[in-house]
This record gives C-alpha cells, structure tokens and sequence, in this order.
C-alpha cells in the first residue's frame, strides 16, 4: 500500500510532516477490516486464541496490542457519547486536554503503519529533494531513540500507577499511563517503519544501477526523484509552491493558506494548526526571553554601580574612623 506524505515548511526552519487522510483512513479501514475481526472483544477469547494458535510471541504480542487498543476505543466512544456534567462526561474533557499536549510529530510516526509499502513524499517545488529525505530520516531517527525511551518509561511506571486502584476513583493514571504506553509503542513501529522506507535501498540493488539513479537524483532538481525498486518517491509541487507563499506578518504561513493546503492535499487541518500553534507560543516565548535579557542586563549593571557607591562609602567612613582615632591618641600623649 502506498501512502503519500506532505512536507513543507510552516514557519521559519520549522517544518510540518504529515499523511494524507485518504491514505490514513484507507490504512485504518484495511487494519480494522482484516485485523480487528479477528481480535477477541473477551478475555476468555484472548485465552483461547493464546492457548490453541502455536504462534510466535511476536504475534501474540500484537494480539493483546490490539485487545488492549479495542477495549480502549470502546472505553473512550462510551465518555464521549456520555451525557454534559456526568463524571464520565468531565473524565473525557480532561482526556481532550491531555490529547492536546501530545505532539505533533508523534501523530505523524503513528501514523506510520506497517501495511505501508512505499510512500509518495510531496513538498514545494524550490526545496532540494536530498534535505527533505534527509529531514525524514532524521526525524525517524529520533523519534526511535525518544520513544523508545519513553515507552520503556511508561511501561516501568505502569504497576506504580496501579496504588490509585484503592481509590473510590476510576483509576486515571493507570489509563493515561496505559494510552501513553500504546501510543509511544505504535510511534516506535511508525519511526522504524518510515526510516526503513526512506532510506537508500543500494543493497538491493547492484552497484551500476545504484550510481545511474543516484546521478538521475543530483543531477535533477525538478520532477519525480526516485530509484527503480526503491520504495520511495520524492514529488516536487509547484502548487504548494505557490501556496507558502501567503506568508502574515509573523513570517509564517497564513491560516487561510494552511486550511487552503489542507483542503488541497487531503490533510488534517486540526494536526497542520495545531503545529502552527506550538510554533507560535514557542516563537513568543522565545521573544520574551530575548526582551528580558537586556532589562536584566539593566538591572544587573544598576546592582553593580551601588555595590561600587556603598564600597566608596564604607572606604570614606574608614577613613575618617582612622582620622579620628590618630587625633584622639594624639591628645592624649599630647597631656603631661
């Protein structure tokens, strides 16, 4: 199956990378279709399907994946149909404000599944192919090494977050710290699945044809860039060329060029403004640092210039503490 990726700078050396909806919903309608028929609704099921499949620990592994991830589908359609001011009702708010604090890029390697076998990479038309497959990889790359990380993280503060079971509560660490788990796991898959897409496929190929195409990719700056059985295909776009071009005042992209790329490409408009929106708040944040560094410098000097005044002070009273007291033993020799 082949998915198409949109690459494009949003604001400034900050890119977004995301998939097509077409190709994310025809993925999920495969996976559902032929995966989640067969995954068991019960534990009983799950049990059975353990004890009578002589399968790897591999696939019985993805098999509780995916019960786990039915049963918290199913879990999170019953808070959202819950009705306004239930507690189930406040539980799903809350699981929406934690949902916006997941980043970006983790949705876009989630994205990633494993049915994928080649991918379309379109981006404008003025940047190089080579740096936006090598700003692929590299985010491949480290999103394996982050979420590695913090899945082995998640899965160590998993039996510590079963103490809130004592609680009269639902037990909402453990759930949180149970999504988070399966999310990073599922952006481990898609990181090692996107960098095995995008990376040279030499090895398959012998060495004349691997140097031919690789002349074809650096010596052409427009068009199609891609090797002959490689599972990549690098698309330049002169229409979302055309598009960054709306730029605002801030030196980024407009929202009406955002919803405009969006409708064009079959993107995700929350997904694309949602990034937009964290490039922002880290843009002001990253001005209120700057405006504040000169009034501390002030404010630094100001300090120093009164330490240096109350120094002279104290010398000026040494001083005449020292007169004093040489006029004082004076008299006093000076009587018989």
């Amino acid at each position: 199956m082949r998915a198409r990726l949109v690459v494009f700078p949003i604001k400034g050396k900050n890119w977004c990378f995301t998939r097509s909806i077409n190709d994310s919903l025809a993925s999920s309608s495969t996976t559902f279709g032929s995966g989640h028929s067969q995954t068991p609704s019960t534990l009983r099921e799950l049990w059975r399907n353990f004890s009578s499949n002589s399968k790897p620990f591999n696939a019985n592994a993805e098999l509780l994946i995916d019960f786990v991830s039915l049963k918290m589908n199913n879990a999170w359609i019953g808070l959202e149909k819950a009705p306004q001011g239930t507690l189930k009702n406040k539980i799903h708010l809350l699981g929406l404000r934690l949902l916006s604090r997941v980043k970006p890029s983790e949705i876009f390697l989630k994205s990633i599944s494993k049915e994928i076998t080649d991918v379309e990479i379109t981006y404008p038309s003025s940047l190089n192919a080579r740096l936006v497959r090598r700003r692929l990889r590299h985010i491949a790359t480290r999103g394996n090494i982050i979420h590695k990380k913090y899945f082995y993280g998640s899965v160590a503060l998993l039996p510590l977050s079963t103490v809130f079971t004592v609680l009269p509560l639902p037990n909402i660490p453990f759930f949180w710290i149970l999504f988070r788990t399966y999310s990073h796991w599922r952006a481990l898959q898609g990181s090692e699945k996107l960098l095995q897409l995008v990376s040279d496929s030499s090895s398959t190929l012998n060495s004349s044809t691997g140097n031919e195409n690789e002349n074809k990719h650096n010596g052409s700056k427009y068009g199609i860039h891609n090797s002959v059985g490689s599972p990549w295909v690098l698309q330049p776009s002169k229409e979302l060329e055309e598009l960054l071009h709306r730029v605002d005042g801030h030196d980024g992209l407009s929202k009406c060029a955002i919803s405009d790329i969006c409708k064009i490409f079959d993107l995700n408009t929350n997904d694309v403004a949602e990034l937009n929106t964290r490039f922002e708040k880290c843009q002001l944040l990253l001005n209120s640092i700057a405006s504040s560094i000169p009034t501390k410098a002030m404010t630094v000097d100001s300090q120093k210039w009164k330490l240096e005044e109350s120094e002279q002070w104290l010398n000026q009273r040494r001083d005449l503490i020292a007169k004093y007291r040489s006029s004082v033993e004076g008299l006093i020799k000076s009587e018989p």
